[in-house]
């Protein structure tokens, strides 16, 4: 069933996973060679070569991730997770049953999925509404750490198989993890292979995406919305531009239609700690004067801060090429 999936970063080959090793067949490299990556002991997969990287640590530091780990898991962007997961749903229930007649999985990409927090309620569909998930992202930390909690909860793909093998069955009722460290301009997949695409506030690069997603395949974008935690960037920045979330939409629209737009907020009343955790995981952590930053905290440490999120989701489908 994956044997067509993935393709080589390198040679663009058929590249075949294993629990070990993931080679490229190599018909499409000059040479003739087969280039090998080693699946880490955290269980993923790095498909970055060192050509496609332009700093020698690209994507988000470690102190950005645990910063976001502790501000998500305390549930403040909790309905931005739910509105993604039941746009999800929507789409993939009626489009199941058509991957099922003709024998082929439903295949979801999440770009960018830094540590897993919208990326691991994706997986708890089950398959049957999603097969496999690719959770791609350029920052090798996140990666490991989405890796580590997908083990853990024996979602690997190559757990999967192991499943399937020692049940007698062709599939399983979980969904396959496939963490994979790779750039969103270069992405290691064969074109038309990709059943839908989820991109929250990470890059849009609409030729990338509309090349492996399959006709009439799905994408979802979440962006900030207007008035995105305006009242901590009036306090951190002297003068304020406001988000254009849907700038990007005419760049979509040679390959995309836009199907709806969702705009979902929450209230935050937050501690110092949970207001700097947001900082650090935003680019307001340099952004903004260290004395304005220092300034704020301080301010949070006599009584909470409160401000609001805001954001809006983009439900868009790719152009049938009939």
């Amino acid at each position: 069933m994956l044997v067509s999936l993935f393709i080589c970063p390198l040679c663009q080959s058929l590249l075949q996973p294993a629990s070990d090793t993931w080679r490229c067949d190599g018909s499409l490299n000059p040479r003739q060679t087969v280039h090998a990556f080693d699946v880490a002991r955290q269980g993923y997969v790095n498909l970055l070569p060192v050509q496609q990287k332009k700093s020698k640590a690209p994507g988000d530091s470690q102190a950005s991730i645990e910063a976001r780990k502790r501000f998500l898991n305390a549930g403040h962007y909790e309905p931005l997770q739910v509105l993604i997961g039941q746009q999800m749903q929507q789409l993939l229930a009626k489009d199941k049953p058509v991957a099922e007649q003709n024998k082929k999985p439903v295949t979801w990409l999440d770009i960018g999925c830094g540590e897993g927090y919208y990326t691991q309620p994706m997986a708890q569909m089950g398959s049957e509404v999603l097969d496999i998930l690719i959770a791609a992202d350029i920052s090798k930390p996140a990666v490991v750490e989405l890796a580590k909690v997908s083990k853990v909860a024996g979602q690997l793909w190559y757990q999967q198989q192991a499943v399937a093998i020692a049940t007698n069955r062709e599939t399983n009722k979980t969904t396959a993890i496939y963490p994979l460290v790779t750039s969103a301009a270069h992405l290691p997949l064969r074109p038309r292979s990709v059943t839908g695409i989820s991109s929250i506030f990470s890059p849009i690069l609409p030729k990338a995406f509309a090349e492996v997603l399959i006709d009439e395949g799905y994408l979802i974008i979440a962006k900030p919305d207007g008035g995105h935690l305006a009242s901590m960037r009036d306090a951190l920045f002297d003068s304020v531009r406001e988000h254009d979330s849907d700038k990007f939409l005419q760049e979509l629209s040679p390959y995309f239609k836009l199907l709806d737009t969702h705009h979902v907020s929450a209230e935050l009343s937050l501690s110092a700690e949970a207001l700097a955790d947001l900082m650090t995981m935003t680019p307001y952590a340099y952004r903004a004067r260290n004395e304005k930053r220092q300034a704020l905290l301080a301010a949070v440490e006599q009584k909470s801060f409160h401000t609001q999120a805001k954001f809006v989701v983009y439900v868009l489908q790719k152009y049938s090429a009939k």
